[in-house]
């Protein structure tokens, strides 16, 4: 008696094993990225970028703040969670950095505002 099931040997002699299936996986179930802008007073605003992994948001703050010659914190929110605030409306050049430097899908970025 065999412990496998015929369906399972099949499977597996047949199929081939792809090693990038995991990392595709990966991608797709990683959350799209949300860009926004909140006005301050007058011409002032705020660029919020909203959905980056933990682990990236240190050094992605570190880049663009050099990039767009802007200052920008890591701030903890009860309803968006862990963002990066940036001063000024940098939605767009943002948007261009991710998806040069940070190898992120431009379909995963997702742009709010007017």
């Amino acid at each position: 008696r065999s412990c496998m099931s015929s369906d399972l040997v099949a499977t597996n002699l047949t199929g081939r094993f792809d090693p990038g299936a995991e990392l595709n996986e990966a991608e797709e179930s990683q959350a799209s990225i949300d860009l926004r802008i909140q006005k301050r007073n007058g011409k002032k605003s705020i660029t919020i970028i909203q959905g980056v992994k933990q682990d990236d948001t240190q050094k992605i703050l570190k880049y663009l703040r050099k990039h767009l010659n802007c200052n920008g914190s890591i701030q903890e929110t009860t309803e968006f969670g862990q963002c990066i605030t940036l001063q000024g409306d940098h939605r767009e050049a943002v948007k261009e950095c991710l998806v040069t430097k940070g190898k992120i899908k431009p379909s995963k970025i997702k742009v709010h505002g007017y």
